[in-house]
């Protein structure tokens, strides 16, 4: 499985790379930050250690940054919204996974990264597709199986994809070997660049999880192991399915570094710190991202037969990333309530205005359904339908 994802990987990996500014954090304190930028002190619950020194919890960074990284927060989160509301309508039928109060993830994640650097998740991938750049109509026609949408309409909730971003898996665990063959793709080929391999704390019991680890610092590979753990894989609780609930001290011979997840300015350390530990050659990391989401584990779960309405609203009121985070840029004179609020309006109005081209959107022709199941020139003569009658020649 690694061989096949790095020889998928292997022709993007080896294109002339461009030059991107990377989000690199500042580590230690900045004694006289100017007008343009703004220091946070992250707290000594930032961050948590296993065989390595834990990143500075001193974030430097330019105030346009720091208010774009709440534009985008709010952005996915209306985005998610608005395919609740969709679903609710039966505009989207069939898996749909939010990630409404882990949106800290998505956003922390692409600030640290460059566009050469790549990110392989699971199904919960709405948030990482749009940071990645796919567009918000993109995703949501995708959503309702539209001919607009980022996959034709043909790949649904779960496999969506973007420069540099191969979705949007729907096989528990299955994107975590491809995330280092990817990595090995990009080692291989002498690209300045890492892979950010995301899974969920339910999969991270799996067997293939371990394989990837050996082999990755068997060859000291580029890649960031990052166990999202919100608490419930599924409807199970961590603590009645894994024996060792410290994910990020799991990779044994790989260090590991557990992050507040809830806290996008933690989550951008934290990657940005592993990206340069990766890249600079040292192998693997294994990062523990602590969240949590408000939803189901799906739209068709409700999400409070395994947990308490109680629980949730209490993580809403004390960990929520959007608010927290407001509170910070207030706190530090980034921004004013009144600024945040027309953020909190644009976003709501971007939103709105790109479900309502998504709804618009037709659905992708019927002739265009044996498209795209082969490469261009390697098509097998034909596929089967369901009957002789469907069988179609290429």
């Amino acid at each position: 499985m690694l061989r096949s994802a790095s020889l998928t990987a292997f022709r993007r990996a080896t294109k002339p790379m461009a030059k991107t500014t990377m989000f690199q954090a500042a580590r230690g304190m900045a004694s006289a930050a100017s007008s343009d930028t703004v220091t946070f002190d992250l707290g000594d619950s930032a961050f948590e250690g296993y065989n390595i020194d834990v990143p500075s919890t001193s974030v430097t960074m330019g105030r346009e940054e720091a208010i774009g990284m709440y534009r985008a927060m709010q952005e996915v989160r209306r985005l998610e919204m608005a395919a609740d509301s969709s679903y609710k309508h039966k505009l989207i039928r069939g898996f749909c996974h939010l990630c409404t109060g882990q949106e800290a993830v998505p956003v922390g994640v692409e600030r640290a990264l460059t566009a050469e650097d790549a990110v392989i998740t699971a199904y919960r991938c709405h948030g990482f597709t749009y940071m990645r750049g796919a567009p918000a109509m993109g995703i949501l026609a995708e959503l309702m199986g539209r001919g607009a949408g980022v996959s034709k309409g043909k790949g649904g909730s779960m496999h969506m994809y973007a420069p540099n971003f191969y979705g949007g898996n729907g096989i528990v665990g299955a994107q975590v070997p491809l995330g280092a063959g990817i990595a090995f793709a990009q080692k291989y080929s002498g690209a300045n660049a890492c892979t950010v391999a995301l899974y969920g704390d339910g999969a991270a019991n799996q067997g293939q999880v371990f394989e990837s680890y050996n082999m990755a610092k068997l060859w000291d590979l580029p890649v960031l192991f990052v166990c999202e753990n919100n608490k419930y894989g599924m409807g199970t609780a961590a603590s009645r399915a894994a024996a060792n609930t410290d994910y990020y001290t799991r990779g044994q011979y790989i260090p590991g570094i557990r992050v507040n997840g809830m806290d996008v300015l933690a989550v951008r350390q934290a990657i940005a710190y592993g990206r340069e530990y990766a890249i600079s050659g040292k192998g693997p990391l294994v990062l523990e991202m602590k969240t949590y989401r408000y939803g189901g584990h799906s739209m068709s779960d409700p999400g409070t037969t395994y947990r308490t309405r109680e629980e949730i609203q209490h993580m809403r009121s004390t960990s929520d990333p959007i608010m927290g985070y407001k509170h910070r840029l207030l706190e530090n004179g980034v921004a004013t309530e009144d600024d945040l609020k027309q953020i909190d309006k644009q976003a709501k109005k971007f939103i709105d205005e790109e479900l309502a081209k998504a709804k618009a959107a037709p659905e992708p022709k019927a002739a265009e359904l044996w498209d795209d199941v082969y490469v261009k020139g390697s098509e097998v003569p034909y596929l089967r339908g369901r009957v002789p009658e469907e069988t179609h020649h290429y």
